[in-house]
């Protein structure tokens, strides 16, 4: 590495130092929004200012402070979807509008005006059961669902609004005075930073001045609430206190501090609200640095309406009060209004895309560190996995396989024949992935610099230059992945011709995009550097990194001419970045409460959208112990992006270096995740086409359960596993929650079973992870194990039937090539349902339009939960005889086995036991 890179190690190696980033003290546009709310203006609706046409309502609000109108415009979207914009009427200068994060499939749905009182305007959906109650004075909207209103927007006066304003010289002072809403002495001024705003040795001067906006939603009933990633917190929103919002403005935290609302790499501002019978979703369109803060008031049973001696008792129900905060943009909000988390999800999904479906071997398991040293070392850790047994389909190289950081190269002297290094691979069907960062390196005689440099394809600084940062390969050029241009170019970069040295078995990793640049500000870009189309970085920070995984996703596709799915990991991430691939929780640590952590933050990106996301198996930063390697092998495998990985300074610690006893458990854990391919990847089916997630907080799959709702330490695979990994040291019990009062959950390695809505005390050695299946379901595995994904695809399959209290159950199964867009384009899939009743096991198919001819069979079927021993067991296939089945029964588990079957997989067949 070069000196450049080495200073830069140093400086990232140090734990989190707070005087770094900022907290909330240090936001400009945060303490001028509390100083002016602390004055408690009103806004008004003008509601003789009404306009109406097929897609939206228009009116005017005038701030009693400012005197600005501002132009409101409320929408009804297809799904049961309401959508809020306030902007100025008549800017300086166009506000930015965050684009193509929202699908084009949007509709709208007429909104019919209902008579209100004076001084109010009601707005109705065509079923009439949803409306928006606008009140005019002060400004109010109430969304009301059958009667109740479960949402008010603007209730406690916070809506904030900054007016573009000429450049500062121009001003007299009693403008600013009006327009800032605030006493503007020069003092005053430089404290709330409204022309320029000071940050240790930075200063952010802003052309526009300031322009942050904010509004306030109050939640009806509501106590639960979950989302906003990306935070190491819990996955229940927190109370904030003042100076304690939760920040959403994507940056490098190597080693992120956990317990805390600060931002780190990615941002999805939008949250959910469950409650008994309820849920809802509130999505702020806006790519601007966020703050939100939440403040919950528990219900109180009952309160006095009145003083004296005839006071009346009054239930007071719950409320929770979010505040949005941005620094530029408009306001631009959804909401989602249920009333299910699964009908809040689809509702999300409509908005902004559903998660992509992945290449197959993408859902094994992939093996990096920063960095394999040469073609060798790839060489001989890609032997240790066959050496010692342990299935893998991805190798991983960093940043040091470039020549000098340079990306779309390889250093000659550690890998002088890449395709050969490929082909060695491709031969056990596995793949390669590389890291391609945004900042490239400043030299003339490199090629992507000098061409992207020639087209004008870099971000700008404010003087109109080429901005300029130290990353990794030292002075660097950022591209402006917002420029559709530069994202068409970078697309062809991976063309074979382009990348020389690549094969169509290399997938790509976009790292450093919050953007990440060394000696910045908050070790970002300037908020004053220029994009384009003229807009300021701070306008779209967080949506920077989106663009490029964006680009990359497009130019992996473009490479196989449209006909291979994409992999790309993304560092950094915003609303909609699950169209493009998978996302993970950046820079970790090798320490247990960096394990637990990574439950509760896998959760919430779930439950935002993002399913195909993970945690640095074993920490990625420092040495973790064998223990709990072990135990993160074992959860890694039970999460959706499967990944090791290591900084260049720590030890090695492939699966095989901890002993023949630790190799046998990360062994055991890897080939778990394998057996459950089949199950793994028709969730990834679900999430694709019906939005569900992958990974799911209990409270998603037991609504009703309010004991679910503060859950974290456990969560659902689909609606059939149950898993809670082991995330303290020595741990030989551990108390698991088995939620639904009608449910029966079954020890998936012991058969052992247990009744629903209670805690069992399960015994933990270092070899067991608690994993429970859900009666009533059927989840389909691999019976036997290869070396990859692809070196699996023709091996039998497995059932494991757990029986629900009734003695049903049902599953589904989904098959394709795992590779290419067939599926979608030719209806080249397999998509079966399996039921089980009466003592009869069905596989019939579930989607008519799907064909695609398979040769495998299920050759093993467990059924669990069977009170009796079968006196006979037949197999009956459409148009053959019907087969006697041997069977064994084990009366202690309640177990029936059949092994040695051969139906096959996409053939409607039954199985009778009687």
């Amino acid at each position: 590495m070069d000196a450049a890179g080495k200073e830069e190690i140093s400086v990232e190696d140090e734990a989190v130092d707070k005087n770094v980033f900022k907290d909330c003290s240090k936001i400009a546009f945060y303490r001028r929004q509390k100083q002016r709310l602390s004055k408690k203006s009103t806004c008004q609706a003008l509601l003789d200012s009404v306009t109406t046409d097929k897609d939206s309502t228009k009116f005017q609000i005038v701030s009693e402070a400012t005197k600005v109108p501002l132009l409101a415009e409320i929408s009804g979207i297809e799904g049961n979807i309401f959508r809020l914009k306030i902007n100025e009427e008549t800017p300086l200068k166009p506000r930015y509008e965050v684009p193509d994060v929202l699908t084009s499939k949007l509709s709208t749905v007429r909104l019919i005006s209902c008579s209100g009182d004076t001084g109010s305007l009601v707005l109705a959906d065509g079923k009439g059961d949803l409306k928006c109650h606008v009140t005019a004075n002060p400004f109010k909207v109430d969304l009301v669902s059958e009667e109740e209103v479960v949402m008010s927007i603007n209730s406690l006066g916070q809506l904030y609004f900054e007016h573009l304003q000429g450049p500062l010289k121009q001003r007299a002072t009693k403008e600013n005075e009006e327009d800032a809403s605030v006493e503007t002495s020069q003092e005053n001024q430089e404290d709330l930073g409204l022309w320029e705003e000071k940050f240790g040795t930075f200063v952010d001067v802003k052309v526009n001045g300031p322009a942050s906006i904010g509004l306030d939603f109050s939640l009806h009933g509501f106590e639960h609430l979950y989302g906003i990633p990306q935070h190491a917190e819990s996955h229940q929103l927190k109370n904030t206190g003042d100076g304690d919002a939760y920040r959403l403005y994507n940056l490098d935290v190597y080693g992120y501090k956990i317990h805390d609302k600060m931002g780190i790499y990615g941002s999805v501002p939008y949250l959910l609200a469950h409650k008994l019978g309820r849920t809802l979703g509130i999505f702020w369109l806006n790519a601007s640095e966020t703050l939100v803060e939440i403040s919950t008031e528990p219900a109180v049973k009952y309160t006095l309406t009145q003083m004296g001696p005839v006071a009346a008792k009054q239930k007071v129900r719950s409320q929770t009060d979010v505040h949005w905060m941005s620094e530029s943009g408009i306001i631009d909000v959804f909401l989602l209004t249920g009333p299910t988390p699964s009908d809040v999800f689809k509702q999300y999904a409509h908005l902004t895309g559903t998660q992509a479906m992945p290449p197959l071997f993408s859902l094994g398991y992939h093996q990096c560190r920063w960095n394999y040293e040469d073609e060798q070392d790839v060489k001989a850790v890609d032997a240790g996995f066959d050496e010692h047994d342990i299935p893998y389909d991805v190798m991983w190289l960093d940043i040091e396989h470039t020549d000098g950081k340079r990306y779309f190269t390889w250093d000659k002297k550690r890998f002088p024949n890449p395709k050969r290094m490929q082909e060695l691979l491709r031969s056990k069907k596995r793949k390669l992935v590389v890291i391609s960062d945004p900042h490239i390196k400043v030299d003339l005689n490199y090629s992507v610099y000098a061409k992207a440099k020639e087209q004008g394809f870099f971000v700008r600084n404010h003087e109109g230059g080429d901005f300029e940062g130290v990353c990794w390969p030292g002075l660097s050029s950022y591209l402006d992945f917002t420029n559709p241009k530069v994202r068409e170019w970078y697309s062809g970069l991976f063309a074979f011709s382009a990348y020389q040295g690549s094969t169509d078995i290399l997938y790509i990793w976009n790292d450093m995009n919050e953007p990440s640049v060394f000696r910045g500000p908050e070790q970002t870009m300037q908020k004053n550097a220029v994009h384009h189309g003229s807009w300021e970085h701070r306008e779209l920070h967080n949506i920077y990194g989106f663009y490029q995984q964006m680009a990359t996703a497009e130019g992996l596709i473009q490479r196989s001419k449209g006909k291979e799915r994409p992999f790309v990991l993304t560092r950094s991430f915003f609303a909609g970045s699950q169209k493009y691939g998978a996302v993970w929780t950046g820079d970790n640590t090798a320490e247990w409460s960096y394990l637990k952590i990574s439950i509760p933050m896998l959760l919430t990106l779930s439950v935002t959208g993002i399913s195909f996301c993970g945690a640095d198996v074993g920490g990625f930063i420092g040495n973790p112990e064998a223990e709990l390697l072990v135990r993160w092998y074992q959860a890694g495998a039970y999460q959706p992006f499967f990944r090791g990985h290591a900084t260049m300074d720590t030890k090695r610690r492939e699966p095989w270096l901890f002993g023949e006893e630790h190799t046998y458990l990360i062994r055991e854990a890897i080939r778990e995740r394998y057996a459950l391919l089949p199950y793994w990847y028709s969730l990834f089916y679900r999430a694709h086409v019906a939005s569900e997630p992958v990974m799911r907080p209990l409270w998603v799959e037991f609504p009703d359960a309010l004991e679910t709702f503060g859950v974290e330490d456990e969560y659902m695979l689909g609606s059939a596993l149950l898993v809670h990994p082991v995330t303290e040291p020595k741990a030989t019990m551990v108390d698991v929650f088995l939620p639904g009062s009608n449910e029966v959950w079954y020890d998936s390695k012991t058969f052992a079973h247990w009744e629903g809505a209670c805690t069992v005390k399960i015994p933990v050695g270092l070899d067991t992870i608690p994993v429970f299946q859900r009666g009533g379901s059927v989840v389909p595995i691999k019976t036997t194990i290869g070396k990859s994904t692809g070196c699996m695809s023709d091996s039998p399959y497995g059932l494991r039937v757990a029986l629900s209290t009734k003695g049903s159950a049902v599953g589904e199964f989904y098959l394709d090539d795992g590779h290419s867009f067939q599926y979608l384009h030719q209806k080249q899939f397999l998509h079966r349902k399996f039921s089980f009743c009466s003592g009869v096991l069905i596989n019939s198919c579930a989607d008519e339009r799907g064909h695609y001819p398979s040769r495998c069979v299920v050759e093993q079927i467990f059924v669990l939960g069977l009170k009796k021993k079968p006196s006979s067991v037949t197999t009956h296939s459409s148009g053959g005889k019907d087969q006697p089945v041997a069977f064994t029964y084990c009366a202690e588990t309640s177990t029936l086995s059949l092994e040695k079957l051969s139906l096959n997989i996409g053939a409607d067949w039954e199985v009778h036991i009687k």
